[in-house]
């Protein structure tokens, strides 16, 4: 169990060096347009994207990728659906950035089961997610564990940015975690037994956020 969990947190942990930090997903627009201005606005935000974003469709997708990657099928489809969900240019040229980087290093680590990544195999652009969950399967993650990690990462993340952009100081930072934190066990249990019928990622602000970032005059984020 400790080392699953020493897996877990290098997986979660922002030294990863795929290039997450270097994306607002909308957020940094948001701030731009005075939608968020302080830490109550920051919260909002992030916490609606957690609940009608992430927690209502990137992580039950992310789910099934993990069972898909066990299984050894079916991992092409759920790839490309998550890529066909990404309503701007630059949220999948992100998502495909961070796979490629993320399978790039799984294949310098000496110590990896490369036998994992065998699902993979095929897929010509594999999202971040994707390959994220095959990782989480060749260390025995349980899926519960392996989901409260993505949304952690996908959460500190947020909030950095948040900090950056607002800007907002390092306590805020923190206040936001311990709220967002509380918030995703239940997202990570609804997740898990979500029905695939009912996956959905409709967030109108969310997007129109990212489109308008991809045109916007100054910014720190790529996305």
């Amino acid at each position: 169990m400790s080392l699953a969990l020493a897996r877990l947190l290098q997986l979660a942990s922002p030294a990863l060096p795929v290039g997450t930090y270097t994306y607002s997903q909308g957020l940094e627009w948001a701030v731009d347009s005075g939608m968020v201005c302080d830490e109550a606005g920051a919260l909002q935000w992030i916490a609606d994207l957690l609940e009608w974003n992430q927690g209502r469709f990137e992580a039950p997708l992310l789910a099934g990728m993990l069972d898909a990657c066990r299984a050894g099928e079916n991992l092409a489809m759920l790839n490309q659906r998550f890529i066909a969900s990404r309503e701007t240019a630059e949220l999948r040229a992100e998502t495909l950035q961070m796979g490629y980087s993320m399978l790039r290093l799984l294949g310098e680590l000496e110590d990896f089961p490369k036998a994992v990544l065998t699902p993979l195999n095929g897929i010509e652009q594999p999202a971040f997610p994707t390959v994220w969950a095959c990782a989480a399967v060749a260390w025995d993650i349980p899926a519960g564990e392996a989901l409260t990690a993505y949304l952690w990462s996908w959460a500190e993340n947020q909030a950095m940015a948040a900090l950056k952009s607002v800007p907002l100081g390092q306590a805020a930072g923190q206040r936001l975690l311990l709220a967002l934190g509380s918030r995703i066990p239940v997202v990570v249990e609804r997740a898990l037994a979500l029905d695939a019928a009912d996956f959905s990622n409709f967030a109108p602000g969310f997007a129109i956020a990212c489109s308008r970032h991809e045109t916007q005059y100054s910014r720190l984020f790529r996305s």
